[in-house]
């Protein structure tokens, strides 16, 4: 009888183990990122297109690990989607503490992403830096953050709305319902172009800021053990020029494809 239960004890702690192993067995990548960020990624379809997909597509091909694009809604939902371990992988991201709980970061950042105030040209205002915001009205992305420092700069020192992507700030700019535009300087000039009205609005010099974008799994995927490999990759796509080819073809897609609406 005794036999018979430690037999028992045994299988069942065999299945148990099993099961645990499959659970970490990363099997495929599902990953996802900013649906308007050209061109590091952005929505084509239902997957995420840009630089930052081409990069980590590179990178499981490279270690034989199938990767599909994702796309997963708004830049919130997208951060929701690697939060809650819908996606595996989210690509083009800044660090910040928050996101650090369940995130995994990728080392090193792929690329630096200058992030400046936009201004219509008609009300453009004296700038020197990031004090100069105080007492106006700005607005930015839903979802964004500019890393700890400058997102606490933000809450305890401007007033800045959320909007609904960056072509409704540029709009709520341009109708003079904020004095300023929040954004990445590649998206905030591509949105403007889409839209045509490059013309109409201005960066202004210094950059607020220039952060590090990287690529980071989910706290809860089984694909996230895969981190260092994507590491090496990465190192390597960045310092021989793999991705900067990448980086100007994913400019020129996305130019050819989005002329100016008027």
């Amino acid at each position: 009888m005794k036999r018979t239960l430690c037999l028992s004890v045994l299988a069942v702690s065999m299945l148990a183990s099993t099961a645990a192993v499959a659970e970490d067995t990363c099997t495929k990548i599902v990953s996802t990122g900013h649906p308007q960020y050209p061109a590091i990624a952005y929505k084509e379809g239902d997957r995420i297109d840009g630089a930052a997909p081409s990069l980590v597509e590179a990178v499981a091909k490279q270690n034989n690990v199938p990767l599909e694009s994702k796309y997963m809604g708004s830049w919130s939902k997208a951060q929701a989607a690697a939060r809650e371990g819908k996606a595996d992988m989210i690509v083009g991201i800044y660090y910040n503490d928050e996101r650090a709980q369940y995130l995994d970061y990728v080392q090193p950042a792929f690329v630096y992403d200058p992030v400046v105030v936009f201004v219509a040209k008609d009300k453009k205002f004296d700038f020197t830096g990031q004090d100069d915001l105080i007492g106006k009205k700005g607005a930015t992305n839903e979802g964004e953050s500019y890393g700890n420092q400058f997102d606490a700069f933000i809450k305890d020192k401007l007033d800045v709305a959320r909007t609904d992507g960056i072509d409704a700030a540029l709009d709520d700019l341009l109708a003079g319902k904020v004095d300023y535009v929040i954004a990445g300087y590649y998206p905030g000039v591509a949105e403007a172009a889409r839209q045509g009205i490059k013309d109409k609005i201005e960066p202004l010099e210094p950059a607020l800021l220039s952060a590090e974008m990287f690529v980071a799994f989910s706290k809860k995927s089984p694909c996230k053990s895969l981190a260092p490999q994507f590491g090496q990759g990465i190192t390597e796509m960045t310092t021989d020029g793999r991705f900067h080819k990448m980086l100007l073809g994913d400019m020129a897609e996305w130019d050819l494809e989005n002329k100016p609406e008027n």
